[in-house]
C-alpha cells in the first residue's frame, strides 16, 4: 500500500486521514485475499477470488468473498459485524494501540505505524489470545470425557497448575485489566454466540464453554489467592464464534486487525494533533 500511494510520507491530518479511511477499506480484502493465495500456494488448494460487491455490510462481504459458495444466513452475517464491533478499539491502554501512539509520535508514516501495531496484536497475551483460547479448548474437548460433568472440567485446575495444554499456567480468555465484575462485550458476544450455537445445533458445545467460564472463574481466584472477582474476556467466546462461522484460524487475528484499524487511526490522528 505504500508502493501505491502518491503520498506515503506526508503525515499531514488531511493525507493520513484519507489513508486511514483507504486502510479501513481495505484492510478486509488483504485479510482475505492473502489467506486465499495461502491456500493455493501453500496447501495446494484452488485459488478463489470473489470482488466485494457494493451495498453490502463489511461483515456481509467477508463472508462472500472467504466461502467458495458465497452464501451466509442473516444471523451469521449480524453475528460477525457484532463481534467486528466489539473488538473495535475501547480505549488508549491495551498494547496495540500503546505501539499506534510511539510508533506515531516518531514522524513516521501511516503504513508503518499500522505494521507496528498489527506486530503487537500478533503476540498471543493480546490479539492473539482468541486463537489461544480456541486451542485451549480443542485440549479440553480431548480431555474431558463428559462435558457435563464439573469434577472432570475441573481439568482447568492442570492448566493452572502448568500441567496440561501450553503449560503456561494461564486459561486463555479469563480476566481483564480494568474488568472485574463482568467485561460487558463478552456478555453481547456470548449471547450471540448462544444463538448461533442453537442455529449451527452446537448447543452442547455452548454448554461447555459457558461451564468453563463458570469454574474457571472459581479456580483462578481458589489457584492465586485472589479476593478481586475474575471475568471473561471478548477472546473468550470469539474464536468459537469464528469456528461456527467457518472462518479459518489463520484468521482470527487478522479479523482483529480488521476491527481495530479504525481505532487505531483515530489514535494516530490524536497523536497528530497534539
Amino acid at each position: 500500500l505504500y508502493t501505491y500511494d502518491d503520498n506515503p510520507e506526508d503525515i499531514s491530518v488531511e493525507n493520513v486521514l484519507r489513508q486511514s479511511l483507504e486502510l479501513i477499506a481495505k484492510m478486509p480484502l488483504i485479510a482475505v485475499y492473502s489467506y486465499h493465495a495461502y491456500r493455493h500456494f501453500r496447501k495446494d488448494e484452488t485459488l478463489l477470488i470473489r470482488n466485494p460487491e457494493k451495498g453490502r455490510s463489511l461483515a456481509e462481504n467477508l463472508l462472500l468473498m472467504l466461502r467458495p459458495n458465497g452464501q451466509y444466513t442473516e444471523l451469521e452475517a449480524q453475528v460477525l459485524d457484532i463481534a467486528l464491533v466489539l473488538h473495535a478499539e475501547h480505549g488508549g491502554g491495551n498494547n496495540s494501540t500503546f505501539t499506534t501512539h510511539v510508533v506515531t509520535s516518531s514522524g513516521t508514516d501511516t503504513y508503518s505505524s499500522t505494521a507496528a501495531s498489527i506486530g503487537s496484536l500478533k503476540g498471543p497475551r493480546h490479539g492473539g489470545a482468541n486463537l489461544k483460547a480456541q486451542k485451549m479448548f480443542d485440549d479440553i474437548k480431548t480431555s474431558v470425557e463428559d462435558w457435563n460433568n464439573e469434577d472432570e472440567i475441573r481439568y482447568l485446575r492442570k492448566i493452572l497448575n502448568k500441567e496440561a495444554f501450553d503449560h503456561s499456567g494461564l486459561i486463555y480468555g479469563m480476566g481483564h485489566a480494568v474488568y472485574t465484575l463482568s467485561d460487558p462485550r463478552e456478555k453481547l458476544l456470548k449471547s450471540f454466540a448462544e444463538k448461533l450455537a442453537k442455529e449451527k445445533g452446537l448447543e452442547n458445545e455452548f454448554a461447555l464453554y459457558d461451564r468453563v467460564e463458570r469454574l474457571a472463574k472459581e479456580e483462578i481466584m481458589t489457584h492465586r489467592k485472589m479476593f478481586k472477582p475474575v471475568c471473561a474476556n471478548v477472546d473468550f467466546y470469539s474464536g468459537f464464534v469464528y469456528t461456527m462461522l467457518g472462518i479459518p484460524e489463520e484468521l482470527f487475528t487478522p479479523l482483529f486487525a480488521i476491527a481495530r484499524i479504525a481505532g487505531w487511526s483515530a489514535h494516530r490522528l490524536e497523536e497528530l494533533l497534539n
